[in-house]
C-alpha cells in the first residue's frame, strides 16, 4: 500500500506519464519502507516476541541475529535514499530521511509511553503520497497536501481497528494503543467516528483543491457513503468481527478511491 500511495501520488502530479520517473518513485519508496520495517522489529524485536500475532517473525523466532537484521535495516534504508537521491531529487530523499526519522525514532518508542502514538505514527504513514508528488515535480503543492490529509485521516479506523482486533497482544507487549485492552475506548470510538467523517470530507474536497472530474467526485461521495456504516457499527460494538470488518473496509475503500482518481486523471 505504501509503494501504490506514492505511486498514485506520481500520476495525479504529472501533467503527461513519465514511466520512469514513476517506477523510479515506486521502487525507491518501496526500498525506503523495507528498510524502515526492518529496522522497526529490529528496534521491537523484544515487544514481538511477547506478541501472539508477531512471535514467528525472523528476530523473535531466531532466524536472524540482531546485528544481522540491523545491518540489513541500514543497507536497505541508506540504498533507498541513495536512491531517490540520485533518481529522483533531494527533496524526495529528504522527506524520506524525514520520514524515516520519525518512524523510527518517534513513533515507534512511543508506543509504550502514549496513547499518541497513533496520532504521531499517522504523519510519516501518509508520506508515501508527499514521496510520490515530489519525485514527479521537485515540489510539493496544496494537491499534495490534499492527498496527504485523505491518507493521514484514514489510517485513524484502519489502526484503530487493529488495535481493537489485537489489544490483548499490544497489553501484553506494554504497547499503549488505543483501544485499550479494557474496553472500547469512548475516546477511540469517538475519533473513529470524527476521523472517519474528517475522511470522507477530505475525500470530496479533492475535487474542488486537485479539480478533479466528476467521475471521482460522485465515486468519493458513494465510497464515502458505503465506508461510514462500517466505521459507525466499529463505534456501537465491542464485537471483534465489527473491527475486523472496518479493517477489512478502510483498505477496499481506500484502494477504491485510487483506482477512482486514476481513471479520473486519465480521462480528463
Amino acid at each position: 500500500m505504501v509503494m501504490i500511495s506514492a505511486g498514485v501520488a506520481s500520476l495525479m502530479a504529472s501533467e503527461s506519464l513519465k514511466v520512469i520517473v514513476l517506477v523510479h518513485s515506486v521502487v525507491g519508496t518501496g526500498l525506503l519502507a523495507a528498510g524502515a520495517s526492518i529496522l522497526n522489529q529490529y528496534l521491537e524485536r523484544e515487544l514481538d516476541g511477547r506478541m501472539r500475532r508477531t512471535a514467528k517473525r525472523p528476530l523473535p523466532a531466531g532466524e536472524i541475529t540482531a546485528g544481522w537484521a540491523l545491518a540489513l535495516g541500514v543497507a536497505v534504508s541508506s540504498a533507498g535514499m541513495l536512491y531517490v537521491f540520485f533518481f529522483l531529487n533531494a527533496l524526495t530523499a529528504l522527506l524520506g530521511l524525514l520520514t524515516l526519522i520519525s518512524y523510527l525514532f518517534i513513533y515507534t518508542p512511543l508506543k509504550t509511553k502514549s496513547s499518541l502514538c497513533t496520532l504521531v505514527g499517522a504523519f510519516p504513514g501518509a508520506a508515501p503520497v508527499l514521496l510520490g508528488w515530489s519525485a514527479m515535480t521537485n515540489s510539493l503543492s496544496r494537491e499534495a497536501v490534499a492527498l496527504y490529509a485523505i491518507l493521514f485521516l484514514w489510517q485513524f479506523p484502519h489502526f484503530y481497528a487493529i488495535g481493537w482486533l489485537y489489544r490483548e497482544d499490544y497489553a501484553r507487549a506494554g504497547m499503549r494503543m488505543l483501544p485499550s485492552w479494557k474496553s472500547k475506548d469512548e475516546n477511540a470510538s469517538f475519533l473513529i467516528l470524527m476521523l472517519t467523517h474528517l475522511l470522507i470530507i477530505a475525500s470530496v474536497l479533492l475535487t474542488i483543491i486537485a479539480h478533479t472530474g466528476t467521475l471521482y467526485l460522485v465515486s468519493s461521495i458513494i465510497l464515502g457513503i458505503g465506508f461510514y456504516p462500517f466505521a459507525y457499527k466499529a463505534t456501537v460494538s465491542t464485537s471483534k468481527l465489527v473491527a475486523k470488518r472496518l479493517l477489512h473496509a478502510s483498505v477496499i475503500y481506500l484502494a477504491l478511491l485510487y483506482l477512482f482518481m486514476i481513471i479520473d486523471k486519465v480521462n480528463r
